[in-house]
């Protein structure tokens, strides 16, 4: 029986490594796997998927699922889920139910500001099965929370989508990302 996965972590906890090593999984047991992410994300060229830690794939948009015969795949991956709409997850449950194929989705679940993403916030309510993926603050402890950091400090105000890497997000544990911290004095 299909799944709807949604596995989240902050950012920086791998998750988008794993969704390709899960793809290359797929495909080594020749298996046909349609790899996916919103279109907005554009960090790594348009139909990419790439990892801080160096892996990639190519891709397709969310935005286009319908141009595939979804009954051609053994799996669905999506990548930065978080970006999704209600209407997107929606697409994936009924992928799940009536079409039988199971779809994984890695992203995050909180912005900056602690809020749920919309499709975040729908995958929660809808998947089947929900994993943690882990990272680490600073101080050793699980980091559950993404920091925005601009020259240097941690802020709270913005708009909720600012794409990034390391150079504007940095993974704390709720206590630190309260206080702003991002590291010891």
């Amino acid at each position: 029986m299909a799944k709807l996965y949604f596995r989240y972590g902050a950012m920086g906890s791998s998750k988008t490594a794993n969704a390709i090593m899960v793809r290359h999984n797929y495909l080594e047991r020749g298996q046909k796997v349609l790899m996916l992410k919103p279109r907005l994300d554009n960090r790594d060229g348009e139909t990419i998927v790439a990892s801080r830690c160096g892996l990639r794939c190519e891709c397709a948009f969310i935005e286009d699922l319908d141009r595939f015969d979804l009954t051609q795949f053994d799996c669905l991956i999506v990548d930065e889920c978080q970006f999704l709409t209600k209407a997107q997850v929606e697409r994936l449950v009924y992928v799940v139910d009536e079409i039988g194929v199971p779809v994984i989705c890695y992203g995050l679940r909180a912005d900056f500001q602690g809020n749920l993403f919309e499709g975040s916030q729908w995958l929660l309510a809808w998947a089947d099965t929900i994993e943690e993926v882990k990272t680490i603050c600073w101080c050793g402890r699980k980091a559950t929370c993404n920091a925005r950091v601009i020259g240097g400090r941690v802020v709270k105000e913005g708009e909720q989508i600012v794409l990034g890497g390391n150079e504007s997000y940095v993974s704390l544990c709720r206590k630190h990302w309260a206080q702003g911290m991002l590291r010891q004095p």
